[in-house]
């Protein structure tokens, strides 16, 4: 009914319409509601209309009677009659033809322009907004300029999947383009797509993947893998069997074992939560005791008979993680300036504050199979770095004095909750001494990329110092997207103001380095970087285009890569043109991170926040249906920021966020471990496994010396409770290899409550599951194509080799009953601020379904909410209310909900920690911060060491022992989760990310190409009627304008 109505409105008043809207002096005769309701009926979202409406010309006719309308209407008194005609046209574009008549119409140089002439007028905004969605939709789909998606790097892998991407990748033609679909060239189905609302999306997939087998949710503790085969972890494990007989403990002095004549039976120092029948292993050394008590000395040297194996030196030589493959190790430094090569001699940054005497390093283990590491002062001349380029290094050395270690003040620490009394003091320095220049260059070489990276980027060796000053959250200004847009559409209007000229590029190894003064240099070619390709499009804007995860054809998300040759007092444009995520933090006041030479050069090494005009927005570049898993008519998204440089011929770095690399990492367990007190801290750094490309995963072992060899003492020690971290399972999530430098610092630190927090707990921490990743600068994936948090379930040791044998550790803790009583994997959040976690709850996955069960009956221990809760009252940057603890069907196979499925573990976390910024606590009170603070490396270290505060406090409310919690705090917790019940929000369920759906408006007016029209609040007064008609439908309006 309502297309026959419409059919003949578009046939008996067609002609009427066209005579009465385009004469100038006719419509002030016709009612304007009438007038607009037959515009809204005349193309009432119609294909059948809209295909008649190309059919007839009535495109041109709108355009023209819009351009009528808008010459005369210099009172801006009809704008209801000028965007009904706005309306009817985004309908006619809403097919291909459509939108190939608005091309030939010349209908974007005339929207463009008459778009321009009302941005004096803040009131035409809906007109503007209209305009510019429609000349979106219609921008000609573009193919990025590349040969192919697939990663410039190649890496063959040993296995083939069987099934999913990357055994479809493998499996296409070499002929084939992925690129684009042909297709695919404005297909409508892209439209049809874009049009449904924000409401209609959260109805179609609300509830869907919450779990809601109740089977299925209860955890099932499942070894995987036979026992005997888990005997290969043992060797991670020596302090379940150290006896510390040939180490130098320092302690107060232990009362001597006296054997009890009245004991019914022999002693045994228990080697795993649960004895198991044994024999005698001679090859085990025993603990300390007096010789006089050979009875004891066998019995105490029994452990667990199924894990017997031959004794191994579990600690290798620090040397043998180097491998003598000598590169040549340049600095990208292609466009220094003299000045630069002359400040590189004066160069001093020296420290200006007392020295922070962090750890003793004179102390030794005195035991063949442990060997430290001497540190490397800063202040010696770097022999490692070869000349390049322009020369830099050649006759000089390079100087660097010892980088600032000056600590922070201390934060208060909240103390309400120590029932003890004990306080616990906080420090987190600005840089540790952990950063050694010269022992990085030692790890590089010893680091393996595909590209085989020759350069080192002059941050990862400079290091960087958090700024003295706070950077708050960027305020948004007014209309930058549709500024930004509105310049795209130049680029199609006026092309021959287009450079289009590639400068950089990675497929094409002949492509030189521009030799023009007012042309920028890039360049990527260095641990972790990424940047595939630049295209000058104008003098001053470039188009940047990131490099696939490698065995991947999408994850295009982080970047790092070095600019030069930059002028002063000149705003220069980047566009990264080839995102994929539908929002960003960058509409929401986060800025990209630079690094400045000049400014280290200046005793400034830092990461700094900078850009202006910054957005991420939908691009005219369509993604094929390969790189979008299928799905056709999708998009690229660009971020884009305009940066003016301080310094002429600098050379500058950005990135996504603050890099850590993996030869970052390994400098750092080697200063750890070589600046302990070997007295008091028990530290171990061993070799988990190879990756695929053959670097080493490392695991770390920390908690405290036991006070004697005695045996009251060695129980003690060996019965610790097990904290079981990992982190940086996503390369591009830098944050949390950040967050871990902070938690392994403050484990290492001479802090009481550090060294009571390691009396307290045995940590076994994986500070980096993904070191190819992060070196061949992915986004997301290993070198396998996959998301390794999404393997978890059943890892291929070939392709996964870190999953399997991190699960691996965990499956042998289960297997001799000593389950960790927390395990967290640190991520990183692009699209939510603050830090927060995700947990497993039955009760609550169940109260968030429509399914109406008994759940309200099902017996839970709450105390997986109480790390969360304590964190919320002592970490400024966490938030319990981001805090969910839903189990979803797409998460099955990350590391949380296995660990807390199949190994047992009921504080099971992933904690991630905001890319953008923190807007609440004590980062948002002061009132010239109206949007809260960008984190830094120093709150994300912060973080790190308010989590093992978090630990120690939760020592107190749970037995380490039992792992129950006091009745009192279970009734908290309980009537805390009951009052939840209530709560009806959507889930976090998200494709393929570890986030919950971005929950935070955003302007679509200049935004997507969304149907529905999102009015600026701003719009008010004399066109308030317009605002509140865009929240009805077209019928809605049309039977309010005729009433």
């Amino acid at each position: 009914m309502e297309c026959c109505n419409s059919e003949g409105l578009l046939s008996n008043n067609s002609q009427h319409l066209q005579a009465s809207l385009t004469c100038t002096d006719a419509y002030q005769g016709i009612p304007h509601s009438w007038v607009l309701s037959i515009l809204k009926l005349e193309l009432l979202k119609s294909k059948t209309n809209a295909r008649r409406a190309v059919d007839r010309g009535y495109v041109h006719m709108l355009l023209t009677i819009y351009v009528d309308w808008h010459r005369h209407d210099s009172r801006h008194r009809y704008m209801l009659i000028r965007k009904g005609v706005l309306q009817c046209i985004k309908s006619v574009t809403n097919i291909k033809l459509g939108r190939k008549a608005f091309i030939d119409a010349n209908g974007m140089k005339i929207l463009y322009n008459t778009s321009q002439e009302c941005l004096a007028v803040r009131t035409l905004d809906p007109l503007v907004n209209t305009s510019s969605l429609i000349m979106r939709k219609c921008f000609p789909k573009n193919r990025l300029p590349l040969p192919t998606i697939k990663s410039a790097f190649h890496f063959q892998l040993p296995v083939i999947p069987s099934s999913g991407p990357v055994a479809q990748m493998y499996s296409l033609p070499p002929d084939v383009d992925d690129v684009v679909d042909e297709s695919d060239d404005n297909d409508d189905t892209e439209i049809e797509s874009e049009v449904e609302t924000e409401d209609d999306k959260d109805q179609n997939f609300k509830n869907d993947d919450i779990e809601t087998d109740i089977n299925k949710l209860k955890p099932r503790q499942e070894l995987g893998r036979p026992l005997e085969e888990l005997k290969m972890y043992e060797q991670f494990f020596p302090e379940l069997t150290e006896n510390f007989q040939e180490c130098d403990l320092v302690s107060k002095e232990p009362k001597p074992f006296v054997p009890d004549a009245n004991l019914g039976g022999p002693i045994v120092v228990p080697t795993a939560g649960e004895e198991f029948s044994a024999e005698t292993d001679p090859s085990v050394i025993g603990i300390s005791l007096k010789e006089s008590n050979p009875l004891l000395t066998e019995e105490y040297n029994r452990r667990p008979a199924f894990l017997e194996l031959p004794k191994k030196d579990s600690i290798k030589d620090s040397s043998l993680l180097r491998q003598n493959v000598r590169r040549n190790l340049l600095p990208s430094c292609e466009s220094l300036s003299q000045e630069i090569v002359k400040g590189l001699d004066r160069i001093s940054l020296q420290n200006t504050a007392e020295n922070d005497q962090y750890y003793a390093t004179e102390c030794v283990i005195k035991k063949e199979n442990k060997t430290s590491l001497t540190p490397l002062a800063c202040s010696k001349t770097c022999e490692h770095v070869s000349p390049c380029g322009n020369s830099l290094f050649e006759g000089s050395s390079v100087h660097l004095g010892k980088f600032c270690c000056t600590g922070v003040e201390s934060e208060e620490e909240d103390t309400k909750s120590s029932s003890s009394g004990e306080q616990v003091e906080l420090e987190v320095s600005d840089i540790s001494p952990v950063h050694d220049c010269d022992l990085y260059i030692e790890m590089v070489k010893t680091t393996k990329s595909i590209p085989e990276y020759s350069e080192v980027a002059y941050p990862d060796y400079f290091g960087h110092i958090p700024p003295p000053f706070k950077e708050p959250i960027l305020e948004r200004p007014y209309g930058v997207q549709r500024t930004k847009i509105c310049q795209d559409i130049e680029r199609l209007i006026h092309q021959n103001d287009i450079i289009d000229r590639v400068v950089y590029d990675l497929d094409n190894s002949s492509c030189s380095v521009p030799e023009e003064v007012d042309v920028l240099k890039f360049n990527s070619k260095f641990e972790s970087g990424n940047l595939r390709k630049v295209i000058q499009i104008r003098k001053n804007e470039y188009d940047l285009i990131l490099n696939s995860d490698i065995n991947s054809n999408h994850y295009h998300q982080w970047f790092y890569f070095e600019v030069s040759g930059m002028k002063t007092g000149i705003g220069y444009r980047f566009n990264i043109i080839n995102c994929e995520k539908s929002n960003s933090q960058f509409n929401y006041g986060m800025q990209p991170l630079m690094y400045s030479v000049q400014e280290a050069l200046n005793s400034r090494p830092s990461w700094t926040r900078v850009g202006a005009d910054i957005c991420y927005y939908k691009n005219h570049f369509s993604r094929s249906s390969i790189a979008a898993g299928g799905q056709k008519g999708k998009s690229y998204y660009t971020i884009t920021f305009t940066v003016t440089f301080q310094h002429k011929d600098d050379v500058c770095y950005f990135a996504y966020h603050y890099p850590y690399t993996y030869s970052t990492l390994k400098m750092h367990l080697q200063k750890l471990e070589s600046m302990h007190n070997p007295q008091q801290i028990y530290f171990r750094q061993d070799a988990l496994c190879e990756t695929l490309a053959g670097n080493t995963c490392h695991v770390v072992t920390i908690t405290a010396m036991p006070e004697s060899s005695y045996y009251e003492h060695i129980c003690q020690f060996r019965n610790r409770p097990y904290i079981f971290l990992s982190a940086r399972v996503h390369p591009g999530e830098t944050n949390a290899s950040w967050v871990m430098k902070g938690t392994l610092e403050y484990l290492m630190s001479n802090n009481p409550s550090a060294q009571s927090l390691r009396e307290s707990y045995i940590f076994k921490i994986i500070p980096m599951l993904n070191p190819d990743g992060v070196i061949n600068g992915n986004h997301r994936c290993s070198l396998s194509g996959e998301d390794l948090n999404r393997q978890w379930q059943n890892p291929n040791p070939d392709l996964h080799p870190t999953i399997y044998h991190a699960k691996g550790l965990l499956q042998y803790l289960a297997a001799i009953k000593r389950l960790p009583l927390v395990y967290c994997d640190y991520h990183g959040h692009s699209r939510k601020k603050n830090v927060f976690m995700y947990g497993c709850s039955i009760k609550e996955t169940m109260w968030h379904t429509n399914v109406n069960t008994a759940s309200c009956d099902l017996v839970e221990d709450p105390g997986y909410r109480v790390l969360p809760k304590i964190l919320s009252q002592t970490a400024p940057a966490f938030c319990m209310g981001s805090c969910s603890f839903v189990v979803e069907k797409s998460k099955e196979s990350t590391a949380r909900v296995v660990v807390w499925r199949e190994i047992g573990v009921q504080r099971s976390y992933t904690m991630e920690s905001t890319l953008c910024g923190c807007d609440q606590g004590k980062y948002k009170h002061k009132s010239l911060i109206k949007e809260g603070l960008q984190i830094g490396t120093r709150e994300l270290e912060e973080m790190g060491a308010k989590f093992c505060v978090g630990l120690l406090r939760l020592k107190r409310m749970a037995s380490p022992l039992e792992y129950s919690l006091p009745s009192g705090l279970l009734d908290i917790e309980s009537e805390l989760i009951e009052s939840s019940c209530k709560v009806t929000s959507p889930t976090t369920y998200v494709l393929d990310e570890d986030e919950p759906r971005f929950l935070e408006e955003v302007d679509y007016s200049a935004e997507s190409n969304d149907d529905q029209d999102v009015e600026l609040a701003d719009n008010v007064g004399d066109y308030e009627a317009s605002n509140q008609e865009d929240g009805l439908s077209d019928s809605d309006s049309t039977r309010i304008l005729l009433s």
